[in-house]
Formats: structure tokens, C-alpha cells, sequence
């Protein structure tokens, strides 16, 4: 590493490695704090965890892959989804971690294409992040793994970011997210999916009209509001069940009227009633 990346792993390590555990707070500067946060949400909603290997961990999520030279500087950042493909000739792979992020119940995860590269020469914060972890990773240090699990949120955090500002080609919750005025509602229910939510309401805080809003929901996502608020309920409820949770109180916290709709809608959505996951 050069003495410039040095000195910015030193400044992110005191400023924000060992000072934020929030991963909003992480990456949003004072100018954007007001601004609607798209990623947040899934960051809470699904607990991440890294396994540093050189080969793809069984059942991991993806695969994040730092590709630089010889000399362990970092030129890209590869997100892996499927299988990815060879990196180029004057590229080496320096260090390779596993990633489980909420499994298949994470949209989010699902919703990303089988490969993202990320140029770090376009992205001087991503790099400096990126060189820290390259660093962490190839010395080992006590802390080291506290350390490389709280990089590793932020790159993927970043790239997902990066991901979301590219915008999306086919429907989906990508699409939706990159979408104008749209992810103001996507947004509204993954914040707060205990709300009562019509259709007015959401078209309201989209700034559309609710024709418009249900049309371009539709082409946008791929599914109507209310569909999409009813799987984002559930896959939050099927994650408190699995810690264990009591039904009654999921079914109130998620935003179902009662425990037998609740019930009722589990049964629909994954076969099998809500007691089934709870007790497994």
C-alpha cells in the first residue's frame, strides 16, 4: 500500500471502523442525511456475516472478490451472485470473502445480477475502504475479524449503492429503488410496514397520482403495492418467528389486523402455517 492509502485506512479506522456501528451512519455525509435512504432497511432487517476463503463458502449469497496487481493495490471490486468469470490477465484476485446476507428471503440479494464490478479508480472512498480490508485480511491482527466483517458491510453497502444510483433494465426491486419517485414508497414500506397502507397513501408519498402510481408501480416492480407490502410483512415475520417470536405480537408488529389473516397469509405464501417455522 502507498502512504496516501495508509493514511486514509488510519483516518476511516478512527473515524468511522471503530466509531459507527449504524451503516447509514457509516457512509452518509451530514449534505445527505436528509435524503430518503433506500439501503438502510435490508441492512436492519438481515444480520450479515463474512467468511474470509478462497473458494465460495456452501450457501453463501455472494462473493465479494478485491482483484488488484502485485504490488496488493486494488483496482476492482467484484460482486458475485453467480458464477463469476475470470478476472483479466494483468489482474490478480488479492483477497476473496463469502457473504451471507438474509439468504433467499432477502429481495434485495435476489434482485442483483450475477456480477457487479466496481472500478476503485472511480470510487477514491471505495478504495481506501477496499485497501483497508486487503490489509486487514493479509495480517493477522487481534480484532482482525470484528474488522473485516465491518469493511466488508461497508464495500457491499457501497457497491449496492453504486448498483441502485446505475439504475435497472428489467422490473424489479432494483428498478424500483433506482426509480425516480417510486422508492419514496418502497422506501415508506420497508420503514414502516406496521402502517396501515392504501394506495393513496403511497401514490401520496411517491408525489404521483394513483393511477400513475399503480400503472408505473406495476411496469416498474413487477407487482402491484400491495402485493410487494404483503411479501415484505411476511418475510419480516418469518424472520422474528424463526428467533423465536410470539405469533399474536409478529402479526401486530408486521401490520396484519390479526393473528388469524396472519396466519392465513403464511399459510399462502410458504405452505405451511406460521407455528411450523416457529417451532423448527
Amino acid at each position: 500500500m502507498t502512504d496516501d492509502s495508509r493514511q486514509l485506512t488510519r483516518w476511516f479506522n478512527s473515524r468511522i471502523l471503530f466509531g459507527m456501528k449504524n451503516p447509514k451512519g457509516m457512509i452518509e455525509s451530514p449534505a445527505s442525511s436528509n435524503r430518503v435512504d433506500r439501503l438502510s432497511a435490508f441492512f436492519r432487517a438481515f444480520d450479515l456475516s463474512v467468511c474470509m476463503s478462497d473458494c465460495p463458502a456452501p450457501g453463501a449469497d455472494a462473493r465479494i472478490i478485491v482483484l488488484g496487481d502485485s504490488r496488493q493495490s486494488a483496482k476492482r471490486l467484484v460482486l458475485c451472485t453467480g458464477s463469476p468469470e475470470s478476472p483479466a490477465a494483468e489482474d490478480n484476485a488479492l483477497v476473496a470473502a463469502s457473504v451471507n446476507f438474509g439468504g433467499p428471503l432477502n429481495p434485495l440479494i435476489a434482485a442483483l445480477p450475477g456480477q457487479v464490478t466496481v472500478d476503485l479508480n472511480e470510487f477514491p472512498t471505495l478504495r481506501a475502504i477496499t485497501d483497508a480490508f486487503v490489509e486487514e485480511a493479509l495480517n493477522a491482527r487481534c480484532g482482525q475479524s470484528a474488522a473485516l466483517g465491518r469493511l466488508c458491510e461497508v464495500m457491499l453497502l457501497m457497491i449496492l449503492r453504486q448498483v441502485i444510483d446505475g439504475g435497472a433494465t428489467t422490473p424489479g426491486l432494483l428498478a424500483g429503488l433506482s426509480h425516480p419517485a417510486l422508492h419514496r414508497a418502497l422506501v415508506a414500506i420497508h420503514e414502516a410496514p406496521d402502517r396501515p397502507w392504501r394506495v393513496e397513501d403511497l401514490a401520496s408519498v411517491a408525489g404521483m397520482s394513483r393511477s400513475q402510481f399503480m400503472a408505473s408501480f406495476r411496469q416498474t416492480v413487477g407487482t402491484t403495492p400491495s402485493t410487494y407490502l404483503t411479501a415484505w410483512r411476511l418475510m419480516l415475520a418469518r424472520r422474528a418467528l424463526a428467533n423465536g417470536g410470539k405469533i399474536k405480537a409478529i402479526a401486530q408488529r408486521v401490520g396484519f389486523g390479526s393473528a388469524s389473516a396472519f396466519s392465513r397469509a403464511y399459510l399462502r405464501a410458504f405452505g405451511y402455517p406460521p407455528i411450523v417455522t416457529r417451532q423448527s
